[in-house]
């Protein structure tokens, strides 16, 4: 209770957020600082390693326990030609995730991670596969409205999606040291695309890519169906949740809740690309504490995606001009993540080694 009032799902989680522990830290760069090697001479993965310290509040941070969670939702706005495949992919791609045959459960494989498919808004039901336990049911809708016209879904609905990310979270959550976000759904790089824009503050034009390869007529195109989106919706830039429900997608919203869950059990959640960034900015806007447990897996080739990595002030991990999705950079950024805590735990100090340090 708040104020003689019941206190919401999203707020609740909200308040169980902390920001990363300074004394861990401390204790993790202390280390880093003396082991046997010149300073500070693996870089970057030593800054994270003091991360995975300060988020986990260990010395041994555990990341032996990964999952991606790949969150499917299909796109009204995929009727106005902004992509190159149909709709329906987004139904065979479940099942072909489900049946292992993606790029997803591939790098999945290698990195020791496993893959979780939710339904967060595809057309499809999915009846089989839900009764068979391998995708999780938390549809909100067939697909969100077209965002042309009007907003994408409404703000109830947005929170439900949020909501939904949250209880998938926290239902796997006990067995997960660290969480991947993916995503499944055609036409998704352009709510993204909307999202970044009124997020970042740039011109449409300078955050909108070519998602799925479409040639520079269709780029125009979706130029100006994200233009229209947004001048139909007006969304407010301070307000999450009315971003989301104007110009988002339910898999995004699936993806700010799994990342505010995750950081809500002090979990690092590795955020893949465009569209899972798309979510991550969502979810900064609802709860910034959240930004302590992101890390950004890598860089794709999308503008957008770029754009929403400097409004957050992360720098990613790999830039290999990855642009696939479904959850691919941030399962190859798991090895990262695996070789941070090595470096924390298993190089010796110039004192356990019993080797000269510098002067």
């Amino acid at each position: 209770m708040s104020n003689g009032q019941p206190v919401s799902f999203l707020d609740a989680t909200y308040r169980r957020i902390y920001p990363q522990d300074f004394d861990f830290r401390r204790q993790a760069e202390e280390r880093l600082n003396q082991l046997t090697m010149p300073h500070w001479a693996l870089g970057d993965l030593m800054d994270l390693a003091i991360d995975l310290a300060g988020m986990t509040r260990s010395m041994h941070p555990p990341v032996a326990r990964k999952c991606v969670v790949v969150m499917a939702g299909d796109h009204g706005v995929t009727a106005e030609g902004v992509s190159r495949y149909p709709a329906e992919v987004t139904t065979q791609m479940v099942h072909n995730i489900v049946r292992g045959g993606a790029g997803i459960n591939a790098l999945a494989l290698q990195a020791g991670a496993e893959v979780r498919v939710v339904d967060m808004g595809a057309v499809d039901d999915f009846v089989d596969l839900v009764r068979a336990g391998q995708v999780i049911a938390k549809k909100i809708g067939r697909g969100t409205a077209n965002m042309v016209y009007g907003p994408a879904m409404t703000r109830t609905h947005a929170v439900m999606a949020v909501e939904a990310g949250i209880e998938v979270a926290n239902l796997l959550a006990p067995e997960v040291d660290v969480f991947g976000t993916g995503e499944m759904g055609i036409g998704n790089t352009t709510p993204s695309t909307a999202i970044a824009a009124v997020l970042t503050g740039r011109p449409v034009a300078e955050v909108t890519g070519r998602g799925t390869g479409i040639d520079d007529d269709q780029l125009r195109h979706k130029i100006k169906v994200v233009e229209r989106a947004i001048a139909r919706n007006r969304p407010d830039p301070k307000d999450g949740l009315d971003v989301l429900a104007k110009v988002g997608g339910f898999e995004i919203g699936g993806i700010a809740g799994l990342i505010l869950g995750a950081a809500a059990h002090r979990k690092p959640v590795l955020v893949d690309g465009f569209i899972s960034t798309a979510g991550a900015m969502i979810a900064c806007v609802l709860e910034p504490f959240v930004r302590d447990y992101i890390i950004c897996a890598h860089r794709s080739v999308e503008p957008g995606h770029g754009a929403l990595i400097d409004k957050l002030g992360r720098r990613p991990l790999l830039d290999l001009n990855l642009r696939l999705g479904e959850g691919t950079g941030a399962a190859l950024a798991m090895n990262v993540v695996e070789a941070a805590v090595h470096v924390l735990t298993e190089v010796a100090t110039f004192a356990e080694a019993g080797v000269s340090g510098a002067d």
